[in-house]
């Protein structure tokens, strides 16, 4: 909205001409969006507190400690993200970009399925929500919609890493392919999201990583030195992704162990539908498997545990997903939270290498 009202006075210089560059915009976006999450926080905390009496279902099967540290903490949170990343974006990005209001569409349509699926279990009083057959299939056909689309205005074709912008024709595989990568992205964004801090930071590192790609991915002298396909337009996400990294950070600070608030699927599941646009506007959806590795491996174990049980009647991880395993090992929370923190900024260095290991 910013940038619409202002590029206008550009010419007359100063703050004006500011507006035309995209990272005053993404530094500007971070700003705001932690600035909102500050102020309207709190009150957002006592709010969802007032509604949620005995806040968010703890499972029964899962780690006991759960039961004592976490029960009565509100969820939802992932409203105060949300809220802050929409007006922000809304703020500093160009609103004529198409693939702003592409990314956009599905991180508010998918939050409002994560809304309906935490409020279904809060008044419920149980861990389970929106039957997942049906939740998978309103995934499925927001997220098909998105990749014709995305087939239709740049083309059915997938990037491979190692290779000088070699594309592969997809052709009518493609819409199926970047829904998977959308659907996929935000269920392993959710089954991660477990422990106080433990999804939220591995998502901005992500989103810091894909703000950085999409910003070289819509610079055509970028784009062409470093061998990678130029999407024209795709740099205005690196605002939208500045925009996540701030409301990130600000849900952090209430966030943080012990947490205030839980972000809840209405977050996790719009957040992993985030990235997953955001790969496949850029045409870095392998790159995401890297960069968000460890949504990967909580997912791999989660499928590993259900089929090992299914087929042999064993398990081979004390409890999935992947975090569940090693709170049943002895691991203390915060040791499990900052080492997959470490993991994630190491994944995330190995994804972008790609761009320069071509």
């Amino acid at each position: 909205m910013l940038y619409n009202l202002l590029a206008p006075l550009a010419d007359q210089g100063g703050l004006f001409n500011l507006v035309r560059y995209l990272t005053f915009r993404t530094g500007a976006a971070v700003i705001t969006a932690l600035i909102i999450c500050f102020v309207f926080g709190p009150a957002i905390i006592n709010w969802l507190k007032s509604k949620q009496k005995k806040g968010q279902p703890i499972r029964e099967d899962g780690p006991e400690s759960h039961i004592l540290t976490k029960a009565g903490t509100p969820t939802m949170g992932g409203f105060m993200i949300l809220l802050a990343l929409g007006l922000a974006t809304l703020l500093w990005a160009d609103l004529a970009n198409p693939y702003v209001w592409a990314v956009l569409a599905v991180t508010v349509s998918f939050g409002m399925i994560g809304f309906l699926d935490d409020y279904l279990k809060v008044t419920k009083a149980s861990p389970q929500g929106v039957p997942g057959k049906i939740k998978f299939t309103v995934e499925w056909l927001i997220a098909g919609a998105i990749a014709w689309w995305l087939a239709d205005l740049h083309g059915p074709t997938l990037s491979l890493p190692f290779t000088q912008a070699f594309l592969v024709n997809l052709g009518w595989l493609y819409i199926p392919f970047a829904a998977f990568v959308i659907v996929g992205s935000s269920n392993a964004v959710n089954l991660t999201d477990g422990l106080d801090g433990l999804a939220i930071v591995p998502v901005i590192i992500a989103a810091g990583a894909f703000g950085f790609i999409a910003y070289m991915v819509g610079n055509t002298v970028y784009s062409d030195y470093l061998g990678i396909p130029h999407v024209g337009g795709a740099g205005e996400l690196a605002i939208l992704a500045g925009a996540l990294i701030g409301a990130g950070l600000g849900f952090l600070w209430f966030n943080a162990p012990p947490a205030m608030i839980f972000m809840g699927d209405t977050g996790s599941l719009a957040l992993g539908g985030t990235l997953g646009t955001m790969a496949a506007v850029t045409k870095h959806e392998i790159v995401l498997a890297i960069v968000g590795g460890l949504f990967v491996l909580e997912t791999v174990s989660v499928i590993i545990q259900v089929a090992s049980f299914r087929l042999t009647g064993r398990r081979i991880f004390r409890m999935a997903p992947l975090h569940h395993h090693f709170e049943k090992k002895g691991w203390a929370e915060p040791t499990i939270v900052i080492r997959f923190w470490i993991v994630s900024v190491i994944l995330a260095l190995i994804g972008l290498a790609t761009l320069k290991l071509r």
